[in-house]
């Protein structure tokens, strides 16, 4: 599995730079629309939508506000959205204490995950919006990304050596906090080098990305943990199996949509 994971992720990563550091920002927002449509559609089932009409419903309406939101994209618009999304992760945090919370398949449990995915999905929209049409944004969306990439990796050797107390076993029985500790170390040293590259010098700021290097990768644990919950809800292993080893959209781009917006607002705090 490791194997396969690695080979994925080595076809992916030259797209997923190219994605994000050639094409001015509109290109690259409607190139991400698409994907987080797609997103959309793995969410769709994840809230409880069997049928491929009412499938197709949530995917229309999620393409209607990612169109919405990059038609008008004004610089107020998308910090309203970012900081948006920055509340729905904190609030997050007490759904996962709470994790049989909506689990019952109904109706209304499906409504309300339906809605929870415009949460997910629309603020990080906006939020990567912002972050790329920024001043050298093409290079802090990139460190925004490799910040979740070390944690990932972080915390996959890391739990793997030292991991024995589980972080969430009803939620996701494989996370430990060995491995939470390790993506933080990872991420946070990522967002600091990263910063010193791009230019931030000054001793206070370089600690502020050392701390928003630690709170990213703390949301983007939540943001994790919150797809394995709607995971257990539906009784599915992976949100697709688009990608070999990886599994779907949701799989890979769980950690990021919490996290996104989370650097982007401490970013814009820091004045960066």
């Amino acid at each position: 599995m490791l194997k396969q994971r690695i080979t994925t992720a080595l076809i992916l990563l030259p797209l997923v730079l190219a994605l994000i550091l050639l094409p001015p920002t509109v290109y690259f927002a409607a190139v991400i629309a698409l994907v987080f449509v797609g997103a959309a559609w793995e969410w769709s089932l994840l809230a409880g939508c069997r049928t491929a009409v009412g499938r197709g419903i949530v995917v229309a309406g999620a393409a209607a506000l990612l169109l919405a939101v990059l038609l008008i994209a004004t610089p107020d618009l998308l910090t309203v959205l970012t900081l948006v999304g920055v509340a729905w992760w904190i609030g997050c945090c007490f759904w996962l204490r709470h994790f049989t919370f909506a689990a019952a398949p109904n109706a209304e449990n499906r409504l309300l995950k339906i809605g929870t995915g415009v949460l997910v999905i629309v603020p990080t929209f906006a939020a990567a919006m912002a972050l790329h049409g920024s001043d050298r944004g093409h290079w802090w969306t990139l460190l925004s990304l490799m910040i979740v990439w070390a944690a990932d990796t972080g915390a996959y050797f890391s739990g793997r050596q030292f991991g024995r107390r589980k972080l969430a076993p009803r939620i996701s029985p494989g996370k430990t906090w060995a491995g939470v500790y390790g993506a933080v170390l990872g991420g946070a040293l990522v967002a600091v080098l990263g910063g010193w590259m791009l230019g931030v010098s000054d001793a206070a700021h370089l600690i502020g990305l050392g701390v928003l290097g630690v709170l990213t990768v703390a949301i983007a644990v939540v943001g994790d943990l919150f797809e394995s919950l709607m995971k257990r809800h539906a009784e599915v292993k992976d949100s697709g199996n688009l990608f070999p080893g990886h599994g779907g959209l949701l799989d890979r781009l769980d950690s990021v949509f919490a996290a996104l917006p989370i650097f982007v607002a401490g970013k814009m705090l820091l004045g960066l």
